[in-house]
């Protein structure tokens, strides 16, 4: 019996990890616009598309680690569930609709460290989190 294949959830892990980080730089950049700089806004702006590639890199990850790693569906589905947050974000903020951009980026970073955890914390093959 060979062992089971691994590599989508390494993939989960890391893109969870790059996701988190990106979020503390995107609230990083807009405490940064601010203060006053504007600079900053097109920073906060192009790595919006950063964060939403990032995301969606984690759906597929996540994806992955359902369909081919036999684990649970529900990571997934947040997954999924993360890049509509982020899209949502990037409309408020183009919007500037700062009234519902600035929770919202609560929300993403909550979902994000909820998936990061469980990617963490997953043992592969130990199905008593399905």
């Amino acid at each position: 019996m060979e062992p089971p294949r691994t590599w989508p959830l390494t993939l989960l892990r890391v893109t969870s990890l790059l996701f988190l980080f990106d979020t503390l730089l995107q609230g990083a950049l807009a405490g940064l616009f601010i203060t006053g700089d504007v600079r900053f806004l097109d920073l906060h702006a192009a790595n919006a598309q950063l964060l939403a590639a990032t995301a969606l890199v984690e759906a597929v990850a996540a994806l992955l680690v359902w369909r081919s790693m036999r684990g649970p569906a529900w990571p997934f589905a947040l997954a999924v569930g993360l890049v509509v947050l982020v899209g949502a974000q990037m409309g408020l903020g183009a919007a500037r609709m700062l009234g519902g951009h600035v929770p919202l980026a609560l929300g993403v970073f909550g979902v994000g460290v909820a998936l990061s955890c469980w990617a963490y914390m997953y043992k592969v093959g130990k199905g008593t989190d399905r």
